[in-house]
């Protein structure tokens, strides 16, 4: 692993460079004729990530994340996408999250690549700069969704009259193409500024180029405002502020819960014992009168805090060697750290897309059910073979998964395990108003 001041930079460069950087200088080797900010130059400079047997080893447990990521989450997107009869609200909000993480994953085999060509970008600039579009879609996205779905269950318990008269499934749709579009709308200078450069190595490096649309005299100044602009933007609007506003969320929850159980506990104690409507009424409030909503609901808030945690988990190394990326403007002491780290810290941002699937399987009860049948249904039909008698009994078995009477048992038995997985996502659905919420959720 090459240091700085063993690179081929003359001396002079070298001097200059670990002090500050020189304004209006672009310490471009490749090509005169273009742009380089100086961090970008310094890399270009290094040889680093030459141990094959690491990389090979990396490149294996990348090939074996993304394909499992891909899988993963595509099944998450069929079951919500296809499978589910009726959508709710909380069904929306994990549907956009699994289709963010489904996108990324797309673009791991890319990543992939690049580390089997020992860190070399070989698949041109579109690939490039389609990665890294995609990657910081998800950034924005997840994190928007992550604090929208926190604020949905906040109104949910605070104000649950406003929720039950606004608290839409057209809405949740609304939302989400508003974060979608919030998104790319913060993705686009990381779209505008990816480019693939030529390192003094011969391999090549997809890479932020802020000097692109830049001038020589405004170089300097240039490169330092728009490094420091999107590492800070980024840091943020996807990361600070989303968890700001989830922690105040939870807190309002957990607050207003403690409230409304000690009033429920003094009018207990205050109830007469001849009160015999009051005390049916307290009895339905109570956790047997509940038990169904309420582990439906501990379900669902369990799934979100796990996915916060693993959100925050993943994410926290990101965006600390971004500030760190910065600062090696100033102090290039550092660039090779950031250089070999930053990868790293991509690797566990993408794991982040892996493991949100399995949060979802492992919280949902009825989540895991669907996919067998889902499964169990797929490859019954990839081994049918073409005989009347085994037609005829695949279309009695097709009637009794999806009956058209719904008075016949197997119709009762498919609307109960379909209600179930709805209600996962949405514990406020009233048996007695089931028709009435239908349209809503």
């Amino acid at each position: 692993m090459a240091d700085i001041a063993q690179s081929s930079f003359p001396l002079k460069h070298q001097l200059s460079m670990t002090s500050s950087f020189p304004p209006n200088s672009t310490l471009n080797l490749s090509s005169p004729s273009e742009l380089h900010c100086p961090l970008l130059q310094t890399m270009i400079s290094n040889t680093l990530n030459k141990d094959k047997s690491v990389n090979l080893a990396v490149v294996g447990i990348h090939g074996v994340v993304s394909a499992l990521g891909i899988l993963e989450n595509g099944l998450v997107l069929w079951v919500l996408g296809f499978r589910l009869q009726r959508k709710t609200v909380a069904a929306i909000w994990v549907l956009n999250l699994a289709l963010s993480d489904f996108l990324t994953t797309l673009t791991l085999p890319l990543f992939t690549h690049y580390l089997l060509m020992n860190h070399s970008w070989e698949l041109g600039s579109l690939l490039c700069t389609a990665q890294a579009s995609i990657f910081f879609l998800n950034m924005f996205v997840s994190a928007f969704l992550l604090t929208v779905i926190s604020l949905d269950r906040c109104l949910l318990v605070t104000k649950p009259v406003w929720t039950q008269n606004h608290r839409t499934v057209s809405a949740a749709w609304k939302i989400c193409g508003l974060g979608w579009a919030w998104a790319a709308v913060n993705a686009f200078p990381y779209f505008m500024f990816r480019s693939v450069v030529e390192k003094q190595d011969r391999r090549k490096l997809c890479y932020h180029n802020f000097a692109l649309y830049s001038s020589s005299d405004k170089l300097h100044t240039d490169c330092k405002v728009r490094q420091a602009a999107t590492a800070v933007s980024k840091i943020l609007l996807a990361f600070v502020i989303p968890l700001v506003v989830i922690a105040i969320s939870y807190t309002t929850i957990v607050l207003h819960l403690r409230a409304r159980r000690k009033r429920l506990e003094s009018r207990r104690l205050g109830a007469s014992k001849g009160k015999q409507k009051s005390s049916k009424f307290f009895s339905s409030l109570s956790p047997s009168g509940e038990q169904n909503g309420a582990r439906l609901s501990q379900s669902f808030m369990k799934m979100v805090v796990s996915v916060i945690a693993t959100f925050i988990l993943c994410w926290v190394p990101y965006h600390v060697f971004c500030l760190l990326e910065v600062t090696a403007q100033y102090k290039t002491e550092i660039v090779d750290l950031v250089e070999v780290s930053l990868p790293v810290a991509t690797t566990l941002v993408f794991l982040n897309s892996v493991l949100n699937p399995i949060i979802y399987t492992f919280s949902c009860p009825n989540f895991s059910t669907r996919i067998r049948q889902s499964l169990g249904a797929l490859f019954e039909g990839l081994v049918e073979e073409a005989a009347p008698l085994v037609r005829v009994t695949e279309r009695m078995r097709k009637n009794s998964l999806f009956p058209s009477s719904p008075s016949s048992p197997s119709a009762s038995r498919t609307q109960h395990g379909s209600q179930g997985f709805i209600n996962l996502f949405d514990f406020k659905s009233s048996p007695n108003k089931e028709g009435e919420r239908d349209d809503k959720m």
